[in-house]
């Protein structure tokens, strides 16, 4: 946990020996109810905008597949309304993808930037996911509805909760995301049991209420999951492929981070002309994928999730030319997304491991199911080293498959956060935070 903080957790553990944090408890379990339904809001609308814009609208103009040219339009908006939200917004719309995820609780201030940024971009065709924007709306929420709490040290509890009870929406698990939010906040010992306690409950009241929603609206609006996976045993020849696939995956995500974090200083000096920059090569990658392949430009544009969806399904269905276009194709965009844009790493991230691990599975005796668990999970430790929550997502991602799939993820996260460790060298200076809410709420 950073030094900054250290005042804040001797706080937080006087607090946790008082009344008031058994009212905290209940606070927190509160705010898990209408956190879960603005979250269930900003997804349901991210949805139809994606669909709108993907789908209904190439339909109705007759266009199927979509041709390669359709993103550009989409994406030059998207990039005008992200390049603004970045330039003239309070806390630059959030935090920088670049950086990974960020524990901390959001300003209420920085709310309309971040909505902004989120919505102008991520339907349009961005390469990043919607988990950062939304632990920022889970955050912010919390924390303008117990307004009491701001400028105390139940507001950090009180914010981190409603980044729980957020991420138990998109991630699918209450587990995961309580895991998750006290892994980036680098909690330990009688320290964890405080934030748990907390997180625990406001993510699970926020899951019960989300999965109602959908239930009671109709609307389409789903956790990450993988539906349709093919049932597949475990070999030792899979075993054995992992370790290999596990650097080599992490080798690759690394370098997708380098291009991005070389590219991060001139966004931060110059947010809307890199943001239009990041979009033209979105647009061109998206373009020359279709072109090359004749597949639609969405396989490369947007988080992958759904794609991940339909790789998952048949993963021997797509040929290597296009596994390869994909990956090319979609890092590029993804890399300049993660510098210039905003939104969540993991999304694309995991989808590009499904698909490396798909392409490694051509290797003999390397299974296309194991293949794919190997590469989610050495991808997305790679992207965010945070070990336990990659090995808990990628194995409840798997389903009826987790019990026989988990010693590849455990093997394949454990190598290519080693690898990831043995890489890293001390750099000079880290990509600067401007564009990140720092802090503790006011």
């Amino acid at each position: 946990m950073d030094e900054r903080a250290e005042p804040e957790t001797g706080r937080l553990e006087q607090l946790a020996r008082t009344r008031a944090y058994l009212r905290l408890l209940l606070l927190a379990g509160l705010v898990g109810v209408p956190v879960s339904a603005v979250a269930f809001a900003f997804l349901a609308l991210l949805y139809r905008l994606t669909a709108l814009v993907w789908e209904d609208l190439p339909a109705d103009f007759g266009l199927d597949p979509v041709p390669w040219w359709w993103p550009v339009p989409w994406l030059l908006l998207g990039g005008l309304l992200t390049g603004a939200a970045i330039k003239w917004t309070p806390g630059a719309a959030g935090h920088l993808p670049i950086n990974g995820l960020s524990a901390e609780p959001v300003r209420p201030s920085y709310l309309p930037g971040v909505l902004l940024a989120a919505v102008g971009g991520l339907p349009l065709g961005v390469v990043l996911g919607p988990e950062a924007p939304l632990m920022a709306v889970g955050a912010a929420t919390a924390l303008i509805l117990a307004r009491r709490t701001q400028g105390t040290p139940a507001a950090m509890i009180v914010g981190t909760s409603g980044s729980a009870a957020a991420v138990a929406v998109i991630f699918g698990s209450p587990l995961v995301a309580a895991v998750f939010i006290l892994e980036a906040a680098g909690f330990a010992g009688p320290k964890l049991t405080r934030l748990l306690l907390p997180c625990l409950l406001s993510a699970g009241v926020g899951a019960l209420i989300f999965t109602g929603l959908g239930s009671w609206t109709g609307l389409p609006v789903s956790s990450l999951e993988l539906p349709g996976l093919p049932s597949a045993g475990l070999h030792v020849t899979d075993l054995l492929w992992t370790v290999p696939a596990a650097v080599l995956i992490a080798v690759g995500v690394r370098e997708v981070h380098t291009l991005g974090r070389r590219l991060a200083p001139v966004a931060q000096r110059r947010p809307m002309s890199m943001a239009l920059t990041a979009v033209a090569v979105t647009a061109a990658c998206a373009g020359a994928y279709s072109l090359l392949t004749g597949r639609s430009p969405v396989d490369v544009l947007l988080s992958g999730q759904d794609s991940l969806g339909e790789l998952s399904a048949d993963p021997e269905g797509l040929g290597i030319g296009v596994l390869v276009a994909i990956l090319v194709f979609k890092g590029v965009a993804y890399a300049v997304s993660l510098a210039a844009l905003r939104g969540g790493p993991i999304f694309p991230g995991l989808f590009l491991g499904a698909a490396a691990g798909v392409l490694l599975s051509a290797l003999p005796g390397f299974g296309a199911v194991p293949a794919l668990a190997a590469g989610m999970g050495a991808a997305t430790v790679a992207v965010l080293p945070l070990p336990v929550s990659a090995a808990i997502l990628v194995t409840l991602l798997l389903g009826a498959d987790a019990a026989a799939m988990a010693p590849v993820v455990l093997i394949a996260v454990v190598v290519a956060f080693v690898t990831g460790r043995v890489l890293d060298r001390p750099r000079d200076a880290e990509v600067p935070e401007g564009a990140r809410a720092e802090g503790a709420p006011s």
